[in-house]
Formats: C-alpha cells, sequence, structure tokens
C-alpha cells in the first residue's frame, strides 16, 4: 500500500519545545507525560504541516516560544507515494507572517494540501454538536479541504468578496453595479462551495456504509435556517444575493449564502440528533467521523492521511481503545496520539514508537523510547 507519514519533525523556538527532533518510521506515535509537558504541542507542529492556522487555530505570533526571540520554525521531511519532501514553515520574527517553503522554494499555504492530508481530533471539539454553527463550518470545511484541496482557494474567494460586500452594506451604498460584481464573484466561489460540502458528505457516507467498524454511524446533511438556505447554481445564488441587498442592508450583512450552512448530524442507529446523544456518544461519533474521513481518503488518493488523535485513549474503555488501534493498524495510517501515561498504548506494542515528553521550567524534553 502507498502510504504517507512524517519522516522527521524537527521544532525551533516553537511554543515549549526550543529546540526537538523525533526521526519516524511510519509507525503510529504514541505520546505520553503529564499534562502541560507538551505533547499537545507536537501534535500542533505536525498540523501545520497542512494548510490553515493548525488545531488551535493559533496566530503565528502565538506559536514562538516565550522565552525565545520572537520567531519559530518547522521543518519536516514527508514520506510520499512519489517521494519524499521537504517542508519548512514558520515566521522569522514577532508580527511577521507565517511562511513556507516546499523543497526549498518558497509557497503557498495551500500547496500544503496537495502533499498529503492531516486530520485531528482535539477534546476541544468535544463540543462540536453543541458549539455555534460557524465550528461545524469550520469542521466540515477541514474535510472537505482534504478530499479536494483547492476548496480553500473557492473559501478564500468567497470571503474576500463578502468582506467587501458587507461593508459597501455598512456603509449604506447603493451603487448596483459595485455590488453586482462582489455578488457575481461570491456566486461563482459559492456554488462552489457547495458543491464540494456535498462531495466530501457524499464520500463520507460511502466510507461509512462499506466499513466495519466499532464506532457509531452518523448520517450528515447540510442545513441552514429557512430564510438563509444557499441556492445551488451560481445563477440562482447571484439572484437571491441580489433580491436581498436590501434586506441585508438593514442587518449591515450579507444573509444569503454558504457561509450560513450548518452540518447536521443524527446517531443512524438510534435516529437521534447527534447535539441530544450523551458525551461518550458525540465522542464517539466524531472518532467515528475521523476514521470515515481518512478510509474515504485512502480510497481516493490512494494512502490514508496523518491522524492527530489528542487525549483521544483517555475517553475509551480498555475494549474501545483497542478497536480504535486496530483500526488504525488496518488503515495503515501514521497516527499521533497523546495520553498522561503509557498504559494508554498498552495495546498497541511494537506496531508503535512510544515517545515520552517532561518539562522542567516549561521546556519540553522528548525521549524516544523504541
Amino acid at each position: 500500500m502507498r502510504r504517507s507519514f512524517v519522516q522527521s519533525l524537527r521544532l525551533g523556538q516553537f511554543r515549549s519545545h526550543p529546540a526537538a527532533a523525533l526521526e519516524c518510521d511510519g509507525r503510529p506515535v504514541a505520546i505520553h507525560g503529564p499534562n502541560g509537558a507538551g505533547k499537545t504541542n507536537l501534535l500542533e507542529a505536525v498540523s501545520l504541516l497542512s494548510p490553515g492556522r493548525g488545531l488551535r487555530r493559533a496566530g503565528a505570533d502565538e506559536l514562538a516560544a516565550a522565552a525565545g526571540p520572537g520567531g519559530w520554525k518547522l521543518r519536516a521531511v514527508i514520506a510520499t507515494p512519489e517521494g519524499t519532501r521537504e517542508v519548512e514553515t514558520g515566521a522569522p520574527g514577532p508580527g511577521q507572517p507565517r511562511q513556507v517553503r516546499i523543497d526549498g522554494k518558497p509557497a503557498p499555504q495551500l500547496a500544503l494540501g496537495h502533499l498529503f492530508a492531516v486530520l485531528w481530533l482535539t477534546p476541544a471539539m468535544d463540543r462540536l454538536w453543541a458549539d455555534a454553527a460557524e465550528t461545524r463550518r469550520r469542521f466540515l470545511d477541514r474535510v472537505v479541504l482534504s478530499f479536494l484541496p483547492d476548496h480553500g482557494e473557492a473559501v478564500l474567494a468567497y470571503d474576500r468578496a463578502m468582506r467587501e460586500r458587507n461593508r459597501l452594506l455598512r456603509d449604506a451604498i447603493t451603487d448596483a453595479g459595485w455590488y453586482g460584481a462582489l455578488e457575481a464573484q461570491m456566486a461563482t466561489a459559492g456554488a462552489e462551495i457547495q458543491s464540494n460540502r456535498r462531495a466530501a458528505l457524499a464520500a463520507l457516507a460511502e466510507a461509512t456504509a462499506a466499513a466495519q467498524t466499532a464506532f457509531p454511524a452518523a448520517e450528515l446533511a447540510l442545513s441552514a435556517p429557512r430564510e438563509a438556505e444557499a441556492p445551488e447554481t451560481a445563477d440562482a445564488l447571484r439572484t437571491a444575493l441580489a433580491d436581498s441587498r436590501r434586506r441585508d442592508m438593514a442587518a449591515g450583512r450579507s444573509l444569503v449564502g454558504p457561509h450560513r450552512a450548518d452540518l447536521a448530524a443524527v446517531y443512524a442507529a438510534k435516529g437521534m440528533p447527534a447535539a441530544q446523544c450523551s458525551t461518550g456518544e458525540q465522542k464517539a461519533l466524531l472518532i467515528s467521523l475521523v476514521l470515515a474521513n481518512a478510509r474515504g481518503l485512502r480510497a481516493r488518493r490512494g494512502t490514508a492521511p496523518v491522524l492527530l488523535l489528542d487525549e483521544v485513549a483517555a475517553h475509551l474503555d480498555a475494549d474501545r481503545r483497542a478497536a480504535l488501534f486496530d483500526e488504525l493498524d488496518a488503515l495503515g495510517a501514521q497516527a499521533w496520539m497523546t495520553g498522561t501515561g503509557p498504559e494508554l498504548f498498552a495495546e498497541l506494542g511494537a506496531r508503535a514508537q512510544h515517545v515520552a515528553v517532561t518539562s522542567a521550567a516549561g521546556i519540553s524534553r522528548l525521549t524516544l523510547l523504541d
């Protein structure tokens, strides 16, 4: 099976890791240590090998070591089916934007999505079904981006045009020509966003239906407030935006479009909305979605994504932990997992690399145990 994984990772002045290096062989990476030792910082570093702001959505200045000069740097060698690639990313100093280099050449962040896919699950996501629709849209768009790396360009184009349109609305500008130009851009990008989201949901449904898994299946669908539903075609969306100008001007923002979409989920076996499920059921549904995403990617891209599972084992009993580890093994995915103690990863044994993280005076140290 063709594989993609992080082969080596080097950190400089990143969070609690002023200098750290880790060599990997493609097996899952089980990271244990006390709370606050810097385990999640390692996963965050790997998440920044993909487009966007990483699993904590941190700004560039937030990622620098507190006692350092203000800049930070990551360097990774990534094994892909087409060969190894070197990725460098970081900010050279305070107030500087994040930069990306691939094989020594400057590259846009969106280019990272074409190298390999990175998926993650963190404790902060446990409230996905209870949080605002914006949180679920962000989750959905990360899923879409994993399947369709160019989705990010459509989202950026839509957001840029919408911000300009919203500025006109707040300033009570009535020039139809200005609105028409921006609405045409929003309509073209918005129709692509809608199409991409539906394609990703179909891929998740297919991966879920074909799976033998210990985790519950979720039925997913796009939803939106009735007054905010976005038409599927660019022409219809452009018309809807034009028809909504007066209402939007009163609100000071665009009220129609894919930026109002929500992700609805139902626990399939119970027919129960995810928001009404127990905390444990919601966590199991999230794990199921991440695994379905990974299976769908392996089917379409020919290689499994890298998975980042922060504190996932602590929320599962021994049987569910063993089932999760077996599914990761079957996927052939490099999964980076964190937990407070080595006993949480005992079922993995030699199937994983085991890393201990300790901390003193706010500085993290890594010890590769095998």
